[in-house]
């Protein structure tokens, strides 16, 4: 295996709970209205520092999608889920974006302070738009 090239962003960001880690920019959050198993979620036009996991179909409150769950390229928690294909018309804005768990990131703000949200481990489910 090789070495981890971790992008680092600059300004306010959104970063992985269990390291710290850079993920995602403000300017990339495009709905705060989703929800998954554990609670709220986010979905982002684009986020660094993943790995994408294997394609699934996944019955989600909105329809049928295909997803690949995605974890913190540093430490490997799971931390949300990338749409790969939307099955209804609806639904295909939401293809090439990433959801992620509200749960298992952090706002910078929130580093400062040290609060937490959520600290439940398992996979990813679905959304409510």
């Amino acid at each position: 295996m090789g070495r981890i090239f971790v992008v680092e962003l600059e300004g306010r960001s959104y970063r992985c709970k269990y390291c710290g880690t850079h993920l995602a920019l403000p300017v990339d959050l495009v709905s705060r209205s989703f929800h998954c198993r554990r609670g709220k979620a986010y979905l982002f036009n684009n986020v660094v520092n993943i790995i994408i996991g294997a394609l699934e179909d996944r019955a989600m409150l909105s329809g049928m999608h295909t997803v690949a769950d995605i974890f913190c390229c540093c430490c490997g928690q799971i931390i949300g889920w990338k749409y790969e294909a939307a099955h209804e018309k609806s639904q295909k804005y939401k293809v090439g974006k990433f959801v992620l768990e509200r749960g298992r990131i952090v706002d910078e703000m929130d580093l400062s302070t040290g609060v937490f949200v959520d600290t439940h481990s398992s996979m990813s489910d679905g959304e409510d738009v």
